[in-house]
């Protein structure tokens, strides 16, 4: 048993450094004062100081927060009303049928979700811009949001339901009440991995992406592609602060969430 523990210790910790290696090398270099990623010549915050002094990135690092909050935002509802439509489906083939069709949405490619989006705006006449990536955005995070929620509504014991019909709630009471304060912790999930992924996502937002509009995850791709510059490390530095706060906030809210809960089966 220990020799299994050991392994998977040793095993976990190859498989993080591997992921995490090259974002600390990056974060490295963004303090570099020579300009290069090879010899780190001195400390230095000149190149966040170049972020905050370019205007156009600014303006693309707040296109870029817009379309994440308002897509978490309209996502997370459209995904909560998902959930409860699939849960409260009475025949069990229509209700897999479904949970595959949502399940399908976030295993495919996103270079087909984008190439289709592309194709399906431009055929509808909708110009690339604000509007087609805040459009893309929803349609990828509702089901991110609905595969959050789902686990929530379906441990939930039909007996609070039964319970609060017997007191007399409306349907709306039942929903206000009953079901929206136990599926909270799951809500808070969905909004928060559907601000993640929109934060973090270039494969469709490079394809709906026109007209001057652009986001950061496309823009650091652009400069990329004419150089090294340790400008890109230090914007691919906060972005990766900024998505890391998101987590720890998450982690702590559902923390607070699960608190009663936990309480609430002990004394019972």
């Amino acid at each position: 048993m220990n020799g299994k523990s050991k392994f998977a210790r040793i095993y976990l910790i190859i498989v993080f450094f591997i992921l995490y290696a090259p974002i600390l090398y990056l974060m490295y270099y963004s303090f570099n004062s020579g300009g290069t990623m090879r010899d780190f010549e001195g400390f230095t915050l000149e190149w966040y100081s170049e972020v905050f002094q370019d205007t156009r990135l600014i303006i693309i690092a707040l296109n870029t927060l817009i379309i994440a909050l308002l897509s978490a935002a309209i996502s997370t509802i459209l995904g909560v009303v998902g959930a409860l439509a699939i849960t409260y489906v009475k025949r069990l083939r229509y209700k897999n049928t479904l949970q595959t069709l949502n399940n399908v949405l976030i295993v495919s490619p996103d270079v087909i979700i984008g190439a289709s989006f592309l194709i399906m705006f431009t055929m509808i006449g909708i110009k690339l811009g604000f509007t087609s990536v805040l459009l893309s955005h929803i349609a990828f995070s509702v089901p991110i949001v609905v595969i959050m929620v789902l686990p929530k509504l379906q441990e939930m014991r039909s007996s609070l339901i039964d319970a609060a019909r017997d007191l007399g709630a409306t349907n709306w009471d039942i929903l206000s009440k009953v079901i929206l304060p136990y599926i909270t912790p799951g809500i808070f999930a969905g909004f928060f991995m559907a601000l993640t992924y929109s934060l973090d996502d270039f494969a469709v937002t490079f394809f709906v992406t026109g007209n001057g509009f652009s986001t950061l995850s496309v823009e650091i791709y652009s400069r990329a592609r004419q150089g090294i510059s340790l400008e890109i490390n230090a914007l691919s530095t906060l972005i990766f602060l900024v998505t890391l706060a998101l987590v720890i906030g998450y982690y702590f809210v559902n923390q607070r969430n699960l608190r009663p809960q936990a309480a609430g089966v002990r004394k019972s």
